[in-house]
């Protein structure tokens, strides 16, 4: 049977749950254990999908078609663990299941109440698909003594009893803050926290303190005594200089030993930390640094380009050198050809995201011009392929007025709307012009590779299967003419329907692609594409 890890947070919200629950469950794998980490969201949103980066940051996609929190991408980053459509669940998702259970009739006209029906819902969640772990992490999103979160405090106090003490323990991450005019360190929210944490019926069994100074002994024991746990479960948490040192920090806290502690077990060997050594002794001594221009319409927020942020520093690590990212706001491009080479001429390489909508388009076009006609190695994902081909297509095909239908009527339609929903897995195929929500093509795919291509050689395969998520494509109707501009379709699906890769072979590094790769690269196993990307920014580096 697994054994239940519920994490709280408490005091203010951003203190990086999220990525404690990652860390904990990369120090339990190095003990030889499996894990499986979950996220419990209260908002009310069904799912991440249609909310605004700005509010949200990044829609982390799974394989099986999920649109979720980004704190999963933290979990696969740091376990290798695919995440799973079972691995998030909002309110908004249990409230809609109960409502449509109540509709068909399955509670027989019984009342349908918080208590039993949703907290059963959400224990549902927390306990289904977990026979081939031995510790399920569950995260509860937001801060406790927010309203919305009440439900889901309730239904881990049920667990924690229904289960037992031996099988489920309870996490709380607090603040510890530093009042700079006193010179001192307050444990008073941290004690607050808990007291209210346990008037809603859950104990804590261990409390990580984050806290920008270090927690003295004196104070690490006040909150012990105040908070009903022993001093060993009391775990600093200071900023670290890279969040993959996080790990190796908290387990010389003592975390992952506490934890195992609470649950009654005695470790059998110590842990294998050498994975994550080797990367921060990769990330603290590189051998040489890159620069990479991001040119992107949410560079305010990085949130909205955490995978790629991190993918970016996987390549980094696969290279041994440090990764400066240039983050460019694609609409300072438009119309103004100084204003792009001041910006990218510091560049060894350039990389145009994902995105929706026509803002910053014309700017991410000139981006790719730029770095064609100066030959510095090009990265488009998504977005950034097909403003590959509206380039290519304009410039070099003779199709002056290429666009996209995304920004409106055109009779050059290089890059057109999903009509149908496509999938591999035996769905009906369905219209896409209805709800914005579940109408894109979303979730991995397979594509077959070109023999004698950049990416086949990067991969070192001729056939891949990579995680998508965007409504529109590359018409292949204008393949031929592409092809002619030296714009090469080097990836198709197996149906030779719809292209998932182009490239230049004329070109040092010139790559577009259709789906997301950042979503698959981890620490320990840069995706290729990020490892070949970032090798070619290195060679960039020597020519300039």
């Amino acid at each position: 049977m697994a054994r239940f890890i519920f994490i709280t947070g408490g005091v203010v919200s951003s203190l990086g749950k999220g990525l404690m629950a990652a860390s904990l469950a990369a120090l339990l794998q190095t003990r030889g254990y499996r894990v499986r980490i979950r996220k419990f969201d209260p908002y009310l949103n069904v799912d991440p999908g249609t909310m605004s980066p700005y509010q949200h940051g990044e829609v982390y996609v799974t394989d099986d078609g999920a649109e979720t929190d980004l704190d999963l991408g933290h979990y696969e980053r740091f376990t290798g663990v695919a995440s799973r459509q079972s691995d998030n669940v909002t309110s908004g998702r249990i409230y809609k299941t109960i409502i449509e259970r109540e509709r068909r009739g399955d509670y027989l006209g019984a009342t349908v109440q918080v208590i039993p029906h949703v907290t059963d819902a959400i224990k549902a969640f927390a306990l289904a698909e977990t026979d081939d772990v031995d510790f399920v992490l569950c995260e509860i999103g937001g801060t406790v003594g927010d309203i919305e979160s009440l439900p889901f405090i309730e239904a881990i106090r049920q667990l924690k009893n229904e289960l037992g003490r031996g099988n489920a323990i309870s996490i709380h991450v607090t603040l510890v803050p530093y009042i700079a005019a006193a010179g001192e360190l307050k444990t008073k929210p941290t004690q607050h926290s808990v007291r209210e944490l346990a008037a809603l019926g859950v104990q804590p069994d261990v409390l990580v303190c984050r806290c920008e100074q270090p927690l003295p002994p004196s104070e690490r024991a006040k909150i012990a005594l105040f908070c009903n746990v022993p001093e060993t479960a009391v775990i600093p948490a200071l900023d670290a200089k890279s969040i993959y040192a996080v790990p190796l920090q908290y387990h010389g806290e003592g975390l992952d030993s506490e934890v195992l502690r609470a649950f009654g077990i005695t470790p059998s060997s110590a842990p294998d930390l050498s994975r994550w050594e080797e990367i921060v002794e990769r990330l603290e001594h590189p051998e040489g640094e890159v620069t990479i221009g991001v040119v992107g319409k949410y560079v305010g927020l990085q949130d909205a380009y955490k995978s790629l942020n991190e993918a970016l520093v996987h390549g980094g690590i696969a290279n041994r050198v440090k990764v400066n990212i240039r983050w460019i706001d694609a609409e300072l491009f438009e119309g103004d050809e100084a204003e792009i080479a001041a910006q990218l001429e510091p560049c060894h390489a350039i990389l145009v995201p994902g995105a929706f909508g026509s803002r910053g388009a014309e700017g991410k076009i000139e981006s790719v011009r730029f770095a064609r006609e100066r030959r510095v190695p090009y990265f488009g994902i998504c977005f950034g392929m097909q403003m590959a081909c509206v380039e290519g297509a304009r410039d070099l095909a003779g199709i002056e007025h290429a666009s996209s239908t995304e920004f409106g009527p055109t009779d050059e339609p290089v890059v057109g709307l999903i009509t149908e929903w496509m999938s591999e897995r035996g769905l009906e195929k369905r219209a896409a012009d209805g709800d914005l929500g579940g109408t894109m093509r979303l979730g991995a795919y397979p594509a077959k590779l070109t023999g004698n291509s950049v990416v086949a050689s990067v991969y070192g395969a001729d056939e891949i299967e990579e995680r998508h998520r965007h409504r529109y494509e590359v018409n292949t109707a204008y393949r031929e003419r592409l092809e002619a501009g030296g714009l090469v379709f080097s990836g198709l699906s197996p149906d030779g329907m719809l292209p998932e890769i182009v490239e230049r072979p004329d070109h040092p590094w010139f790559v577009g692609v259709q789906f997301h790769p950042e979503l698959k690269s981890k620490p320990f196993d840069p995706h290729p594409l990020f490892a070949s990307f970032i090798a070619a920014a290195v060679k960039q580096s020597r020519l300039v």
